[in-house]
């Protein structure tokens, strides 16, 4: 941190959390349908809609993290309470690359997939725009809560980082907002690609599983630091 200053930090791991395959899958089976209307209105409005509250949502779970570490103080104990969950959590994603749906696993359910292609079916065929943006909304809010244990590893670490600095209320905000800005900026950009060109594809498998072993390694990383070596993440 000391090294890269606090706001190119929080903008680099913001970016990294951002690349999450559980967001990922939902917004591009979204689009997909989306697609075949070719509206981009329409699809400017729905998708801009979902990422918008999935950032809304994320950073409302980042405050909520946020203020369970100034209530509890800075003490070593729930850095190694972190640091250990951090650890466990950046290993199952690295398993997830080599062993996919083998095992424990953080990702969306299969049980709740039907139910999410459902309702986005629902928005998608919507008799009224209104309906349709209040249910992708509704979407958007259930995927981040279903998805919280898939990226709970980084924003629990990087608001232990953020607690670890003496600074106003107002700075601590301000700084979940920057991150949670660059948390949405690849989501921004596929929606935006996909207004441009009026097409696009699936996540596939080898693609998600990558971006499991990105953020499995970069949680692991910062959760051994915070067991170890706290110091230099300052």
């Amino acid at each position: 941190v000391e090294q890269f200053g606090l706001p190119l930090f929080t903008v680099i791991i913001g970016l990294i959390d951002g690349f999450n395959p559980c967001a990922m899958w939902v917004l591009l089976f979204l689009l997909s349908l989306l697609l075949n209307i070719k509206d981009r209105k329409k699809i400017i409005l729905i998708a801009g809609t979902f990422v918008f509250i999935s950032g809304a949502v994320y950073y409302a779970f980042m405050a909520a993290w946020l203020n369970i570490f100034l209530v509890f103080g800075l003490s070593r104990t729930i850095q190694i309470v972190v640091g250990t969950i951090a650890v466990l959590i950046g290993a199952i994603n690295i398993k997830d690359y080599f062993a996919f749906h083998k095992g424990f696993s953080l990702s969306i359910p299969s049980s709740v997939k039907p139910t999410l292609y459902a309702k986005i079916r629902r928005v998608i065929y919507a008799e009224n725009m209104m309906a349709a943006l209040i249910g992708v909304a509704t979407v958007a809010v259930l995927v981040n809560l279903v998805e919280l244990i898939c990226t709970a590893g980084l924003p629990a670490v990087y608001t232990q980082i953020l607690t670890l600095r003496d600074l106003s209320m107002m700075q601590y905000y301000s700084y979940l907002l920057i991150y949670c800005l660059a948390y949405i900026v690849d989501d921004a950009l596929i929606v935006s690609i996909a207004v441009y060109t009026l097409s696009g594809k699936k996540l596939q498998e080898t693609a998600g599983r990558k971006l499991k072993l990105l953020s499995g390694l970069v949680v692991l990383i910062l959760g051994v630091l915070l067991l170890a070596r706290p110091g230099w993440l300052l």
